[in-house]
């Protein structure tokens, strides 16, 4: 539990009850969620795969993945949106579904090696240490297992376009969503993960078009970028 910011937590229980209303605050996860869940379904095959999604939140990708056909459990320490996420599970009859309250390196103590694929998505620049979340998610997956991630770039282009843009110009998310200083470089990514015994695939990058109001995969990870990586065999 020291791995956690208190004040994060509570930014993100305040607004819990919104998780799954398409033009709040998650409007952009919500725009993005069918993008990055064929992008894991192309790699990995989630059908009939053993899932676990760190950082849940509300439950937007770990029941998308469960529709799929994976068995999916989503850990989160706000215990609000694990509330919201279980209730729209329920009212939408998604099945295969577990939620817990836990944090991944607990939980990569109780289970490691457990899951065929394992999702950090948009939560790595809201801990003090994620670093220490990577080296988790990298025990919890088996061997040949697949691991996600998705961040933000730390750069001049990424602080114009991901904060004053989204944040206070477009108003996309909340004031005060990412914090500068923790945001996290692709090689300092690639570091983390190589440290942690995994073996980078891939590197795509998310576009935002504010003309079309459209989010896409590119080859730029100057923003936004999500990354593959595999545990070896």
């Amino acid at each position: 539990m020291s791995n956690v910011d208190a004040q994060e937590l509570a930014k993100f229980s305040e607004i819990a009850h919104r998780w799954w209303d398409p033009d709040s605050e998650f409007r952009p996860l919500h725009q993005i969620n069918p993008l990055r869940l064929a992008w894991i379904d192309g790699l990995a095959g989630l059908r009939g795969k053993t899932a676990l999604d760190v950082g849940c939140g509300g439950g937007i990708l770990a029941e998308s993945m469960a529709s799929c056909g994976a068995r999916v459990t989503g850990i989160d320490l706000a215990a609000k949106s694990l509330g919201v996420a279980r209730l729209h599970a329920l009212e939408a009859g998604v099945s295969g579904l577990d939620y817990r309250e836990i944090s991944a390196e607990d939980l990569a103590v109780q289970q490691p090696a457990s899951f065929d694929v394992v999702t950090c998505m948009e939560m790595l620049e809201h801990v003090p240490d994620p670093a220490s979340v990577v080296r988790a998610c990298a025990r919890l997956v088996q061997p040949g297992g697949w691991v996600f991630f998705s961040t933000l770039n730390r750069n001049a282009k990424a602080f114009l376009f991901a904060i004053v843009g989204a944040e206070y110009l477009l108003r996309l998310l909340p004031r005060g969503t990412h914090e500068y200083a923790r945001l996290i470089r692709p090689s300092e990514l690639a570091r983390f993960a190589r440290d942690a015994g995994l073996a980078l695939h891939e590197t795509r990058g998310l576009e935002y078009n504010p003309l079309t109001q459209r989010y896409r995969l590119s080859a730029d990870a100057s923003v936004n970028y999500l990354v593959a990586c595999r545990r070896p065999a």
